[in-house]
């Protein structure tokens, strides 16, 4: 939660700045689901009580329940960077070295790779983030944010 705020809250604020004078049960907020884990709740709580909405409590497999949200996805995504991690056999030599890991595997998750739910696009496209990549995207990915840097 705390890596969400980090990176998109300036989004959520403008959202909320836009929706904030309306009454509030007709508010169009940006919306977090997860499951029964409490820690999740008491973050969110922490950090964005005001200016998001939470649906607590959503189990996994909810479509088979006829809910709205799916937890599915995001079970996968973790699954298969838990399959990943131990496949590293030397393990990790320092936390650095593992967030760097996983940041990157969050990268070619959201502008890398497409995704069949999303047909054919990667989550970026999905969320109208485009950037010109091309045919080579982490490649270019990784060159567009160096030229950013400079």
């Amino acid at each position: 939660m705390k890596q969400i705020k980090d990176t998109c809250y300036k989004q959520i604020k403008e959202t909320y700045e836009r929706e904030k004078h309306k009454p509030v049960r007709d508010r169009n907020l940006i919306k977090f689901t997860c499951d029964k884990f409490a820690n999740y709740k008491s973050a969110f709580q922490k950090l964005f009580y005001r200016t998001c909405k939470l649906t607590f409590g959503v189990p996994i497999a909810c479509k088979k329940y006829n809910l709205e949200h799916n937890n599915n996805p995001i079970e996968r995504y973790n699954g298969k960077s838990k399959d990943r991690i131990k496949s590293i056999r030397s393990g990790f030599k320092s936390f650095e070295g593992a967030k760097c890991f996983m940041d990157l595997r969050r990268v070619i998750y959201n502008f890398v790779n497409p995704h069949q739910e999303l047909q054919g696009k990667t989550p970026a496209e999905a969320a109208e983030i485009f950037l010109s990549l091309g045919r080579n995207k982490l490649l270019n990915l990784i060159k567009f944010l160096a030229k950013s840097r400079r």
